[in-house]
């Protein structure tokens, strides 16, 4: 088992790993930017080391920086968390080139599965249902038209190396493609320094719905049910729950069996999300891979009662998993609080909190790095909390939730805590009929605050 681990991320993620370090008898190094001199991952670790100014470019994103603390500390292992170097293969690279364990994918593993259209090819090999589209990179303009035919339209634009609905274009005519290969291809371009595109069949209001596995270094996988993640925004993931109401016994079996066949094809090893689109009729089709923990995961961990985390570092310091999949046998949703004005399209509402009450009570759990007097940066992305609910079944979760955000009370900043708090109460969430679309035709319902 690792000594140190040196967590290489900010929040609320830097935060949980360090926890789940403490209880593992485990030390703990965090990095933080000078905008983060004051967050709780950095009071809660062992050890801390500053290494850059706000911009991520100039500290989480800086590698030779990260390496180095990794070295003045001792640290014998790096946690990623999410987002920033999560699936960055250099980095794991590095690491490895400095006797470090990444703890999350290997270079290969998530340059395999990073490009999609590399990761859809694999994923077709294997055998795992794929969406009609194109085979690998699409090399020009009238191989795309050509091929927007044979797929048939309406069709989705991708770029390859894309994340986060950037390089993303639904294209539902002939007329409409030239415009949308152009300015998918230079928002990929600036976004990602890859203009590579691929094409698939547009599923139409779909459910996204991810499979969590966790593969060890013998080849082994197994799967902890599925988290459905179909209320987004901008292709952003707004909130999530375990199990899906769209959800049958068959459907999960099967889905499950797809993942671990995915997992085992790549001798993928670590926790990661095999995530799938599924059409009206609960036929399945591969998306995408994540080879890192999911910003979701708390829900999965409290109906099955797994610190993913804990698996995460067990499984890179070479322990085998026991191989059993799991089936929820409560409710959990999580709802993701972000310091955004959602009564003015969401925009970002950095600055001071003054006032913090946090919701509590049975079932309830809150993932936070903030507190009252905490200044929230601009330079990072806006999601400031999470919270969890689980229950024994959905309508009691639902309840739960509601309760507990009428309890939640952020001042100073505006939070989307009101946007969860309508959605606990729309009629088409509550009866589970929702799809990926659900967020079009969304408008807040003014309120007054007197």
């Amino acid at each position: 088992m690792f000594n140190k681990i040196l967590i290489a991320n900010r929040g609320e993620i830097a935060l949980r790993v360090i926890r789940t370090c403490k209880e593992m008898g485990i030390k703990t190094v965090a990095v933080y930017s000078t905008a983060d001199a004051e967050s709780l991952h950095v009071r809660f670790a062992d050890e801390a080391v500053c290494i850059g100014p706000p911009p991520s470019t100039e500290s989480y994103l800086k590698m030779a920086n990260i390496i180095a603390a990794a070295e003045i500390t001792n640290a014998d292992a790096i946690h990623p968390g999410y987002g920033f170097l999560s699936e960055n293969a250099r980095f794991s690279r590095i690491c490895a080139d400095n006797g470090l364990k990444f703890i999350g994918a290997s270079p290969e593993m998530i340059e395999k599965m990073g490009d999609k259209a590399t990761a859809k090819a694999t994923m077709k090999e294997a055998g795992v249902p794929c969406v009609p589209g194109s085979e690998g990179v699409i090399p020009d303009f009238p191989t795309c038209k050509k091929l927007a035919v044979e797929v048939g339209y309406p069709v989705m634009l991708k770029a390859s190396a894309g994340g986060g609905g950037k390089g993303m274009r639904a294209v539902w005519t002939e007329d409409e493609l030239e415009d949308a290969w152009n300015s998918a291809r230079q928002e990929s371009k600036a976004a990602f320094g890859n203009d590579d595109m691929y094409m698939e069949k547009l599923i139409e209001e779909p459910r996204h719905i991810e499979i969590q596995i966790v593969g060890d270094s013998t080849g082994r996988a197994c799967h902890l049910s599925e988290r459905d993640c179909s209320i987004q925004r901008r292709h952003q993931k707004l909130t999530e729950e375990t199990p899906s109401p769209f959800m049958t016994d068959k459907l999960r079996e099967d889905m499950g069996k797809a993942a671990v066949k995915a997992a085992e094809y790549i001798k993928y090893e670590g926790a990661g999300t095999v995530e799938f689109l599924v059409d009206k009729n609960r036929n399945f089709y591969f998306m995408e891979m994540n080879t890192r923990i999911q910003v979701e995961h708390p829900i999965t961990e409290e109906v099955v009662d797994h610190d993913l985390i804990r698996e995460q570092i067990k499984v890179a310091a070479g322990i085998p998993i026991s191989g059993k999949n799991y089936t929820p046998q409560l409710h959990s949703i999580e709802c993701r609080i972000n310091a955004e004005d959602p009564f003015h399209d969401f925009r970002p509402s950095p600055g001071r909190i003054t006032t913090l009450h946090a919701p509590g009570g049975h079932g309830v759990r809150l993932d936070t790095h903030v507190y009252a007097g905490y200044v929230i940066p601009p330079n990072y992305d806006s999601m400031i909390a999470k919270l969890i609910v689980t229950a024994q079944t959905r309508e009691e979760a639902i309840s739960k939730m509601r309760r507990a955000l009428d309890e939640f009370v952020i001042e100073g900043i505006q939070t989307t805590i009101p946007f969860h708090r309508q959605l606990m109460d729309d009629p088409a969430y509550i009866e589970g009929n929702y799809t990926t679309a659900f967020m079009n035709d969304w408008e807040m319902e003014e309120f007054d605050e007197e």
